[in-house]
């Protein structure tokens, strides 16, 4: 059995690698022959028409959110972990909240932000006041392409609003009802193969972002069975292998981001759980039916 991991060429950032050794040691270990190749190095591109395939591997395990290469790999037969698809959902956080609408999963109101093509538009008074009567103050917005709790603001008040929305206004964006009821607390929820293996809850006393990356306490926990059935329900409905879903812990708890990319090193750290060689069995156990 071999496989490749394709990984972003511009991303260096220290826990994005200690993920990648993570599993390339685990593969190891289960003697799976595992190369490695950045994303820009044409392994898959369109020839002639055609899709032309620079890889030879029986399974590709995608480290990166740019979304047609999975694409054509999965039409010439490879499989990718996560799909193309479960990938495309997860990097866009209002795509993610539209897939899960109207499956049962609670979820924070959500506004998908309009799109402004031209620079010098001013945001009106009116969508302003019909943001705050829909959603109140305070009120998230997230950027719908971002990692590490980066692109995720909290308006106290309408000032703050426009001005966010000054700035990002050009770019896709969402707006959020703000749960105080869990400021600067979740729990991140790691599932594999339709099932939950570990959890832990990130609290933050000086944000109102929970992400291990803020400086957040990270605490192992048992999940409650009406977590993890919403979890595991997320990850079967979106199609993916492997992802860390955040909950945020109000009554009742309610999701706020599902992550196919999410990193491990704190999950393991904290939990003790071996992450990367769940994984990595559930991607041999895949294979191993096809093969």
């Amino acid at each position: 059995m071999k496989g490749t991991i394709l990984i972003n060429p511009y991303d260096n950032h220290p826990v994005q690698k200690r993920k990648l050794q993570r599993m390339t040691e685990e593969f190891s270990a289960l003697n799976i022959e595992i190369e490695v190749k950045a994303n820009d190095g044409f392994a898959v591109y369109v020839k002639n028409g055609a899709i032309e395939c620079n890889l030879h591997s029986d399974f590709v395990l995608y480290f990166d959110k740019e979304r047609i290469t999975p694409m054509l790999l999965e039409k010439i037969g490879v499989r990718v972990f996560n799909s193309a698809r479960a990938t495309e959902i997860c990097d866009d956080k209002m795509l993610t909240h539209t897939v899960l609408a109207n499956e049962g999963i609670p979820m924070p109101d959500t506004v998908a932000g309009p799109l402004c093509y031209n620079p010098n538009a001013a945001i009106g008074d009116a969508y302003l006041d019909k943001v705050v009567e829909k959603l109140g103050l305070p009120v998230v917005v997230k950027q719908c392409h971002g990692s590490f709790g980066e692109q995720v603001y909290l308006c106290d008040t309408r000032r703050q609003l426009e001005k966010i929305l000054e700035e990002i206004k050009s770019q896709s964006y969402l707006l959020q009802h703000y749960e105080k009821e869990s400021r600067g607390r979740d729990m991140r929820v790691i599932v594999i193969g339709g099932k939950v293996v570990c959890a832990m809850v990130r609290s933050n006393d000086a944000d109102f972002r929970s992400n291990a990356s803020l400086g957040s306490k990270c605490e192992k926990t048992i999940v409650p069975s009406q977590i993890a059935a919403m979890c595991e329900k997320v990850a079967r409905i979106i199609g993916l292998d492997y992802c860390g879903i955040d909950v945020l812990l109000t009554d009742p708890p309610k999701l706020c981001e599902v992550n196919s990319n999410a990193m491990f090193e704190k999950i393991e750290q904290v939990t003790g759980f071996n992450v990367a060689r769940a994984y990595v069995e559930h991607i041999k156990s895949c294979i191993e039916k096809h093969l």
